[in-house]
């Protein structure tokens, strides 16, 4: 039996305390320092390192890790992970729940897809890269992990959940001690060059004279964006944000249902299954939305329940927790022998990142280059706010198609990328295959992204044959 002064009570409670906190603490200060207000750094990834730091101090002075102590029942940090690997899948499931209503046209429905095959492909190019920095370090270092460099894009491209997902998968299933903090710390990194690189190419290209800076709105929000026609009313006998964490809470349980089936028919594929949370997660909430819509349709349900100014409430809470506690949860001691490597790393993947995305932004969007690139890069090395962050800057009331290419692009880019997430917990085993098949599937995808440019090249050539044919049929039958 409990006791309600125990720390076993609080120690969760205290958790969040301290992950809040040092979110209101990040908050305040990039108000107040003028350096990190223009640094367009997430406030939630410097709340992560002001815990990461105070963690560092206490452990030098003290020689224990700060979250593991009692006051957090001695597993702090495994609460952290824990937190971070269900904040991932919530954030996403919520972003399922909302709808649209815009109809796209084909031009539109074209460019989505090309921004899904390119976020596909420049995971693909981070997976390629990564992977060959860390096989030529584990020629020079001995007992390095040769798979570690596919942790690249899960921790640039997908984020902070991602890159704990598989760093588990890769410390659990093929004994890379410190996997989880490696990946984490990749992820880290990459919010930081999301920032500082994004914050260098806006003032080289304001200095070139490209664009000015956007003013800012004032933020207020109108009637119509916090509540649609036909929804349930906000305060009835029930609040309606209770409404919405309720569907959140339905669909991930129905998503561990899923996962827990799936892991009983395949226990060898269990870490596997179970990093794909976020995933499954998606696919219930959108089951459930569907179902909620016939009912709307057949006048079983007479109002609509979601509310999609409340839903990317919860997300973006959602995600935010999931940076700081992932960001806190790295344990710096067992990166000691890493640091060279992670940071060849980061330095690698933000060069590729940024080249690759603002060559496909000029070649494939050259209407709004500069917001797509903008956008695509820092979602790529950060998060999809990241990106949002970056764009706001030069189109802040989102006038560009380059907002809605991030929002839809999620459909393409998880089909595209299926085959890799499969492929990656390979790359503990077998690194050299897994790069060669993330090469032949990176040309596969930029087939596929220039496709009218191979395809019209060869249609003209074929043109230009037969009426060369047809030229020298007609001269020699004047000539007979």
């Amino acid at each position: 039996m409990e006791n309600f002064w125990d720390f076993s009570v609080w120690s969760y409670i205290l958790l969040f305390a301290v992950l809040l906190s040092s979110l209101l603490v990040g908050n305040l200060l990039k108000k107040s320092i003028q350096l990190l207000k223009n640094s367009l750094i997430p406030t939630s990834v410097l709340g992560g390192a002001i815990l990461l730091i105070v963690a560092a101090i206490y452990k030098a002075i003290t020689g224990d890790v700060m979250f593991d102590t009692a006051i957090f029942d001695g597993k702090g940090t495994a609460y952290l992970e824990i937190i971070t690997y269900h904040a991932l899948a919530l954030g996403f499931i919520a972003s399922a729940f909302k709808t649209t209503n815009n109809k796209l046209t084909k031009r539109r429905t074209r460019e989505i897809f090309d921004t899904g095959v390119t976020t596909v492909a420049t995971y693909l190019i981070q997976g390629i890269f990564g992977l060959a920095v860390t096989l030529i370090a584990a020629l020079i270092l001995t007992d390095f992990f040769k798979g570690a460099g596919v942790l690249l894009p899960f921790g640039f491209g997908q984020g902070t959940g991602q890159a704990l997902n598989y760093g588990s998968i890769f410390e659990t299933d093929n004994g890379f001690d410190g996997g989880r903090s490696f990946g984490l710390t990749i992820a880290a990194l990459g919010f930081l060059s999301a920032a500082i690189g994004g914050v260098i190419h806006l003032n080289i290209m304001r200095r070139r004279g490209k664009f000015v800076f956007s003013s800012r709105t004032d933020g207020s929000l109108h009637t119509e964006t916090i509540e649609s026609d036909g929804e349930i009313p906000m305060q009835e006998s029930v609040d309606k944000m209770t409404i919405q964490i309720a569907l959140i809470i339905a669909a991930y349980a129905l998503a561990y249902l899923i996962m827990f089936g799936l892991g009983s028919l395949l226990p060898g594929m269990k870490s596997v299954i179970y990093g794909f949370n976020f995933l499954i997660g998606v696919i219930t909430a959108t089951l459930i939305k569907l179902v909620m819509s016939f009912f709307q349709k057949k006048k079983i349900m007479k109002r609509k329940y979601t509310n999609n100014f409340l839903m990317t409430r919860a997300s973006n809470f959602f995600f935010d927790l999931m940076v700081v506690a992932g960001v806190a949860a790295i344990r710096l001691d067992k990166l000691e022998s890493y640091w060279g490597i992670i940071l060849i790393l980061a330095a690698i993947g933000t060069v590729v990142t940024y080249i690759y995305n603002r060559f496909i932004a000029k070649k494939l969007f050259v209407d709004y280059y500069e917001e797509q690139f903008l956008m695509m890069y820092g979602m790529l090395t950060g998060t999809a706010s990241t990106g949002t962050i970056l764009l706001r800057e030069i189109d802040s009331e989102f006038r560009t198609p380059a907002s809605d290419n991030m929002v839809y692009q999620t459909i393409p880019a998880i089909v595209f990328g299926f085959p890799m997430m499969f492929l990656a917990p390979m790359a503990g085993a077998q690194p050299v295959l897994v790069l060669i098949i993330l090469v032949a599937y990176f040309a596969v995808l930029n087939l596929i992204l220039f496709r009218d440019k191979i395809f019209r090249r060869k249609n003209k050539a074929s043109l230009e044959i037969n009426e060369e044919s047809t030229q020298e049929s007609g001269e020699t039958g004047e000539q007979a």
